[in-house]
């Protein structure tokens, strides 16, 4: 799976982050980001 566009809370501004925590826009691991973007897909599986 592919970077979304997350909310990181350190920074304080959206930057692509993917499900792992990896930042594309700072180039490195981040922790305090909105993971919501990714819940909302785990539970779209369980839908069919």
């Amino acid at each position: 799976m592919g970077p979304k566009w997350c909310m990181n809370y350190d920074s304080g501004d959206y930057e692509w982050i993917d499900e792992s925590g990896y930042s594309w826009d700072q180039g490195e691991y981040v922790y305090n980001y909105d993971r919501s973007a990714f819940d909302d897909d785990d539970e779209d599986d369980d839908d069919w």
